[in-house]
C-alpha cells in the first residue's frame, strides 16, 4: 500500500473577521488596540481575517496591513473585497482573498439548484451529539454536520462549535458557536450564560457587547434583521 505522504483534510477553526470601514488608519489602530487591552489573552496571538467590504474609499494595503501586525494580529487572508485595485494590491502582498461559508450557502439557497444542493447539505447532518462532562479549559469541542448539547459547564478558555445548533444546561464561560458552516438560521441556547464570545454563521460578539442584564440568566442567541440578537428566557 502507498504511503501518503501529504493529505489535504477539511477542518473547521475559530476565526475572528475585523471589519474595517472607511475610518483614517490611526484610528483603526487605536480602537484595535483598545480591544487588546481589554481581552489580552484572548486576542494574543490571534489569527484574524480582514474583511474590507465596506471600505469605499482609496487606501494605501501596505500600511493598513503593518498597523494590524503591529498590534500583534496575523492576518490569514482577506475577505469582501470588490475593488480591483485592492484586491491586486492584497494578492501582491502575498495574502489570500477568502470566501466565506456562509457566502456559499446563501448561494446554494438562491440558485435554481437549490433544493438538490440543499438537500445534499442537509443528508450529511449526523445524530445530535451529547456531552455529559464538563469543558474544561483549554478544550475544544466540534459537533461536525450535528447539533451540540452539553449537559455540564462549559469553563472559560473552552470552545464549542457546531454545524447546528448548540444547547448548553450548564454555567457557560467559554466561547460558543453555531451555524460553522454558514446556517443563519442556528441558534444557541445556555441556562446560565457568561460567555466569553458567542458566533452564528461568522457574525460574533464579545462579552464587552453583551446586555448587562443577559448575564447568568437562561438566554437564547439568534441572528434577526442579519444581527445577533441576545434575550432572556423566563
Amino acid at each position: 500500500m502507498k504511503t501518503m505522504l501529504v493529505e489535504l483534510k477539511g477542518s473547521t477553526f475559530t476565526l475572528l473577521v475585523l471589519h474595517l470601514k472607511n475610518y483614517p488608519l490611526e484610528l483603526v489602530k487605536k480602537e484595535i488596540l483598545g480591544k487588546i487591552k481589554k481581552f489580552p489573552m484572548f486576542f494574543k496571538n490571534a489569527p484574524i481575517a480582514i474583511n474590507v467590504k465596506e471600505i469605499t474609499n482609496e487606501i494605501n494595503w501596505d500600511n493598513l496591513k503593518n498597523i494590524i501586525f503591529s498590534c500583534g494580529l496575523h492576518i490569514i487572508g482577506v475577505s469582501g473585497c470588490n475593488n480591483k485595485k485592492l484586491r491586486n494590491s492584497i494578492v501582491q502582498s502575498g495574502l489570500p482573498i477568502l470566501s466565506e461559508s456562509k457566502e456559499l450557502f446563501n448561494y446554494c439557497k438562491n440558485t435554481e439548484l437549490d433544493s438538490k444542493i440543499l438537500s445534499r447539505i442537509q443528508k450529511k447532518y449526523n445524530k445530535t451529539q451529547t456531552i455529559n462532562l464538563p469543558i474544561r479549559s483549554g478544550q475544544k469541542i466540534y459537533a461536525n454536520y450535528s447539533d451540540l448539547i452539553i449537559v455540564n459547564n462549559v469553563n472559560a478558555g473552552a470552545e464549542v462549535i457546531a454545524d447546528g445548533n448548540v444547547h448548553i444546561y450548564g454555567e457557560v464561560r467559554g466561547r460558543v458557536l453555531a451555524g460553522a458552516k454558514g446556517d443563519d438560521s442556528c441558534q444557541i441556547f445556555c441556562t446560565k450564560f457568561f460567555s466569553e464570545l458567542i458566533a452564528i454563521s461568522g457574525q460574533y460578539l464579545l462579552s464587552e457587547q453583551f446586555p448587562a442584564e443577559i448575564f447568568g440568566n437562561s438566554v437564547r442567541i439568534h441572528i434577526k434583521n442579519q444581527k445577533l440578537n441576545i434575550t432572556k428566557l423566563s
